[in-house]
């Protein structure tokens, strides 16, 4: 339970650096408040969590995902709050996190979010960071490689992600009514997605070099 709190304070420390950035980047076709929103919810997480009494890390990542919810203004809050509730229940009677297990955790938190928001990728959203990851984490795993090199090319997959944003024209939320004025600029849900990716990333590197 412990390193579960620990990750999901990478996580809550990464977006908080980088509130002014995602909402600048939600500003030129958005709402201008992705981080600002996703910074109040992350820093209510850290409040739950100081005070928690969960009892596995499945309840850590519920504790979390319903925060999010509560708390996190606009889509994001019930997209990812969905997402982390998913994963959540995957992890739910699981020793340890192995590759197997955080594929299907990931898979699972896509799923919610698909079905949360009606979206699906190439519609310039979270998941065009998100899917690419998985696919790339996938592939890694049924190579043999351990769960840090799929984080690691997971991760290099939702920064490619990123990038492909900037590509396309946004046919989902707010951004939808820019039309394609929406080229050019990169979605600031993906950007979030690729921050805590790299936070998990960088948390497993540091507490299980062996992985």
């Amino acid at each position: 339970m412990a390193t579960a709190i620990a990750a999901i304070a990478a996580l809550a420390e990464i977006i908080i650096a980088n509130k002014e950035k995602l909402t600048e980047l939600d500003a030129a076709i958005g709402d201008a408040d992705h981080g600002l929103n996703m910074a109040r919810g992350f820093e209510a997480v850290r409040g739950k969590l100081a005070g928690a009494q969960a009892e596995d890390a499945a309840s850590v990542l519920k504790l979390t995902g319903m925060t999010l919810i509560s708390t996190v203004g606009g889509a994001a809050g019930p997209l990812y709050g969905t997402a982390f509730l998913r994963a959540g229940a995957v992890l739910q009677g699981q020793a340890e996190l192995d590759t197997d297990t955080a594929a299907a955790m990931l898979k699972a938190a896509i799923g919610g979010i698909k079905e949360r928001g009606k979206a699906v990728r190439g519609e310039k959203t979270m998941l065009d960071a998100l899917e690419p990851a998985y696919e790339a984490f996938t592939q890694a795993m049924n190579e043999g490689e351990t769960l840090l090199q799929c984080l690691e090319l997971a991760t290099e997959a939702a920064a490619n992600g990123v990038e492909y944003t900037k590509t396309i024209i946004a046919t989902k939320g707010r951004a939808s009514y820019l039309g394609e004025r929406s080229l050019g600029h990169q979605d600031a849900g993906a950007t979030s997605s690729y921050l805590m990716l790299k936070a998990l990333t960088s948390f497993a590197r540091q507490h299980s070099p062996g992985v």
